[in-house]
C-alpha cells in the first residue's frame, strides 16, 4: 500500500508539472509576437508563438522528414534575401502545395534538365516571399526535438549554428492538455490526502 501512494505521488507531480509547463506556455503566448525575418535571425525568437513577416523560403534546400516516400512534412530554409548563405531559420511545413511540388522534383523528374525546367516554371512558389506563424521549442521534449533537427541538417552536410531557431508553422499553444494534467494531478492528491487522513483512525479502530 506505501508503494501504491508513493507511485501515485510521483505520477500526481509529474503530471502537475507537465500541466504547469503547458499553462505557463499558454499565458505568456495568448496572441504570436510579430518579427521580421532579420529580427529573429539576429535576435533569436523572444517567444515560443511567434508572426514571422518579410522572410523567403527556399525549396531547393528543403529537407524530406521522414525519409521515405510517405512524405508529410519538409524542413525549409527561411531566408532574409535568395542569396542569404547562413541558413538560420527552418520552418516545418505540411503545405499540400509545397509537398506535391518537392514530390514530383525529387521522384517523378528523371533529369536535371527536367527538374531545372520545372524549377523555372514553379519559380514563384520555390523561392516565394512568405509570412508564417508557429511554434519554436519550448520544453525539454522540444529540445530533444531540436537536436534532432540539428542532427537532420549535419546529416546532409548544412552547417548548423547554435542560433538557429526551428518553427512549426501552424502550431499554437493549447490551454486544454495543461487543464487536463492539472485536473489529473489534483484529484490524485485529493485522492492521497483522502487516504492518509484515515489512516489514523483506522489503527485507533483497530487498537479497540
Amino acid at each position: 500500500m506505501k508503494r501504491f501512494r508513493v507511485t501515485l505521488l510521483v505520477v500526481c507531480l509529474m503530471l502537475g508539472w507537465l500541466g504547469f509547463n503547458d499553462l505557463s506556455l499558454y499565458f505568456r503566448n495568448r496572441t504570436p509576437q510579430t518579427l521580421s525575418i532579420e529580427e529573429i535571425t539576429n535576435q533569436g525568437a523572444p517567444r515560443e508563438w511567434v508572426n514571422i513577416v518579410g522572410g523567403q523560403q527556399d525549396l531547393l534546400q528543403a529537407i524530406n522528414m521522414s525519409g521515405t516516400m510517405e512524405i508529410d512534412s519538409f524542413l525549409v530554409p527561411l531566408k532574409q534575401t535568395a542569396e542569404t548563405k547562413d541558413l538560420l531559420v527552418w520552418f516545418e511545413t505540411r503545405d499540400p502545395q509545397i509537398i506535391s511540388a518537392l514530390k514530383t522534383y525529387y521522384f517523378k523528374l528523371d533529369t536535371e534538365a527536367e527538374r531545372a525546367a520545372f524549377v523555372d516554371e514553379k519559380r514563384q512558389l520555390f523561392f516565394a516571399r512568405r509570412d508564417l506563424t508557429g511554434m519554436t521549442v519550448s520544453n525539454l521534449v522540444a529540445d530533444s526535438n531540436r537536436s534532432k533537427l540539428k542532427e537532420l541538417l549535419s546529416d546532409m552536410n548544412i552547417p548548423v549554428s547554435d542560433q538557429v531557431v526551428f518553427i512549426s508553422e501552424g502550431k499554437k499553444p493549447s490551454s486544454g492538455r495543461g487543464f487536463f494534467f492539472m485536473s489529473i494531478a489534483f484529484i490524485g492528491l485529493m485522492k492521497l490526502a483522502r487516504d492518509l487522513s484515515q489512516k489514523p483512525a483506522e489503527a485507533i479502530t483497530d487498537e479497540e
